[in-house]
Parts: C-alpha cells; sequence; structure tokens
C-alpha cells in the first residue's frame, strides 16, 4: 500500500555547486540525483571546493551564492550568471576577479563528489512554514536550504514530517523511486544573503533550537526516472 503525502511543488537544480540554482518543470534523475546537479563546482588550488562553509573538503567563498548558474538544453558545460543574472562568457576569469582568487578554476566533478551528503534532498512546505514562523520578519524560502524537490504537504501536516519518512522508499510520479535515508545537519549558509534574500543569523538559530539544526529528508535513487512538477509523492 501506498501513502500520498504530498505532490511536487518544485523542482531545482544547481549546476555550480554553491551556485543559485535553476528551477525547472521536470527533470532527469539517475542514481547519481538530478542529471547536472552540482556536477561542476568552484575548486581552488589545494583541491578545495567552494562552499559556505570551511571543512576538510570546502573552502569557505563568501559571494558565491549572489551568483547563479543553470544547464542550456543540450549544452555540455552549464552557465555561470553574474550577480545581475547576465550570462557569463568565460567563468574561470569571471570567478578569479570576483572572488579575488588568482588560484580558482570552474571544474567539472571527478573522483571526489561535489555533493556534500546524499543525492537527492527533499523538503516539505509544512516544515518551510515552520521556518517562516519561527523567524517573523525574516524572508525565508525553500532557496536557503537548497532542496531538488520542495513537495507541497496538505493542511495540518506537521512540521518535519520528513523524520517519518527516513528507512523508507516512495514513489514519485510513476517511474522514480526513492529511499529516504536521513536529514541535513544545517551550516551558516542557511544564513547567507542571496539575490533578495538577506543575511540573518535567525535562521539557523531558530533551526539549532527547534530541530537539533536538521531539516529535510536526503534520499538515495533506488529505480532512476524523470520527475516533473505535480506529480504525487506515494510513501510504500
Amino acid at each position: 500500500m501506498a501513502d500520498i503525502v504530498g505532490t511536487v511543488e518544485r523542482i531545482w537544480r544547481y549546476p555550480i555547486k554553491s551556485t543559485g540554482g535553476e528551477q525547472l518543470q521536470r527533470a532527469d534523475v539517475d542514481a547519481r540525483g538530478l542529471v547536472g546537479d552540482r556536477l561542476f563546482a568552484v575548486r581552488d588550488g589545494e583541491g578545495k571546493f567552494g562552499s559556505g562553509k570551511n571543512t576538510r573538503r570546502f573552502r569557505r567563498m563568501p559571494g558565491l551564492l549572489q551568483l547563479r548558474s543553470r544547464c542550456p538544453d543540450g549544452a555540455e558545460h552549464p552557465e555561470l550568471l553574474d550577480p545581475h543574472g547576465a550570462p557569463v562568457a568565460e567563468p574561470t576569469a569571471f570567478l578569479r576577479r570576483y572572488l579575488g582568487r588568482g588560484d580558482v578554476e570552474l571544474a567539472r566533478e571527478g573522483a571526489i563528489s561535489h555533493f556534500d551528503q546524499l543525492p537527492l534532498s527533499i523538503l516539505t512546505t509544512a516544515t518551510l512554514d515552520w521556518v517562516r514562523a519561527a523567524v517573523p520578519g525574516v524572508p525565508v524560502d525553500e532557496r536557503r536550504f537548497r532542496p531538488n524537490l520542495l513537495v507541497r504537504t496538505p493542511p495540518g501536516t506537521r512540521p518535519f514530517v520528513e523524520d517519518e519518512w527516513f528507512g523508507s522508499k516512495a514513489w514519485i510520479g510513476d517511474a522514480l523511486c526513492v529511499e529516504f535515508v536521513r536529514s541535513s545537519e544545517r551550516c551558516v549558509m542557511t544564513n547567507e544573503a542571496q539575490q533578495d534574500l538577506p543575511h540573518s543569523p535567525l535562521v539557523l538559530r531558530a533551526l539549532a533550537k527547534g530541530h537539533d539544526t536538521r531539516l529535510d529528508a536526503l534520499a538515495t535513487v533506488v529505480t532512476p526516472g524523470p520527475v516533473s512538477l505535480g506529480q504525487a509523492v506515494a510513501l510504500l
């Protein structure tokens, strides 16, 4: 038996890691995740990837979230957009000027994954509404949390309902099957300014107090397939 827990409201792809992404009507999903998602990243001379945080694999590079990226149909490389939304002709040269670093380049994924954790991040509107209520006066939408899928849940659905899905599989539409594993542990990137969203430390603070800094459902791909807006998410 399957229990329909929501419908796909928005689909997001981030062709260049740690930049703003693109909304899609439809996307193909393979074992790696949304095709083209985070396939490229900004890499420095030490091999670390540009991010909103410093870790063993990532280097904090302030300003990346003010940029956006998209995958033109049929193109082998993503398009980088400047803070005004204009396409950049030479991404590596632009990034070096923009970041003030001569050692960065736009790099395709190789042996080391560009993903922080698992292939897919799925967030519900019930949880997103909780965050909005927890930080009144701070503009919040799903871009702060960079999910691949925003799922519209029925009225009355409790926030963080994603926690109940861990260990279960779900069909999204007729072809795509995923398995929910765990949630993401959120970092300062949720506070960062991007496009029309201002910087605010209140976002991460609210998550830390209300849900141990965890938010979303991370999933692996069981059966690859397409995903489209409006498709049902049926929990098995």
